[in-house]
């Protein structure tokens, strides 16, 4: 079989985003939940444009509305900012009840979380059900081929390409030996995915890549020839 050059490999990338965007747009995409390795439950942690509603059982003049904004704090009419991301409900209501609790006397609240953003991982390439996936913070790169339906019989997948989001412009590349850890039984050294990250699996060997590459709005743009 031939070898992926680093401008083959991301025209097949990029072309596989585009068609996964296009295809997660139009039907809904399968939830990491229900993947056969999910081995626990585990609580959600608030992230940006979450938004939650705060209500006083004793003062509901304070009770609002508020939205996790970027920098994960949210603004609260008693006290001012307030870091909500990352924290999961009961951990947020906790620390409202601490710092209220200097200007009500003996408060009780409760945080009802309204809407939320999910987050998603994308699988691509020798797949059986290439597509997007819900993200959970236990997900790791064999079991996001798992949701995707598993290799197809001419991966490769001694040669997985994963790509991370950096920033806007950017996205680092590494490549992952799924084969070898299934193989040796492994599996407590499969690596974790982050929310974005992109699993490729190629059909050929892959030859040459360059650590970082371009990133747009809509995937994976090709480095100029090497």
């Amino acid at each position: 079989m031939p070898n992926y050059t680093i401008r083959r490999l991301l025209i097949c990338v990029a072309g596989c985003i585009s068609f996964l965007a296009t295809f997660a747009a139009g039907a809904p995409p399968e939830s990491a939940a229900t993947g056969s390795l999910q081995t626990r439950d585990p609580r959600y942690k608030l992230q940006p444009n979450d938004v939650l509603e705060i209500k006083y059982r004793y003062t509901p003049e304070y009770n609002q509305e508020v939205t996790v904004q970027p920098d994960n704090f949210v603004n609260l009419n008693l006290v001012g900012d307030l870091k909500a991301g990352g924290l999961t409900l009961s951990q947020f209501r906790a620390a409202v009840l601490d710092v209220v609790s200097a200007r009500l006397r003996e408060p009780e609240l409760n945080v009802v979380l309204k809407s939320f953003e999910r987050q998603w991982i994308m699988v691509g390439g020798e797949v059986a059900k290439p597509g997007r996936f819900e993200y959970h913070d236990t997900l790791t790169a064999i079991q996001a081929v798992t949701l995707a339906g598993g290799f197809t019989k001419d991966s490769k997948h001694s040669q997985i390409l994963m790509l991370r989001k950096v920033n806007e412009q950017t996205a680092e590349t590494r490549l992952l030996n799924l084969k070898d850890l299934i193989d040796s039984h492994k599996l407590e050294e499969d690596i974790s995915l982050k929310p974005g990250d992109f699993i490729y699996v190629p059909q050929n060997r892959i030859s040459k890549i360059e650590r970082f590459v371009k990133w747009g709005s809509a995937g994976v743009f090709v480095n100029p020839p090497l």
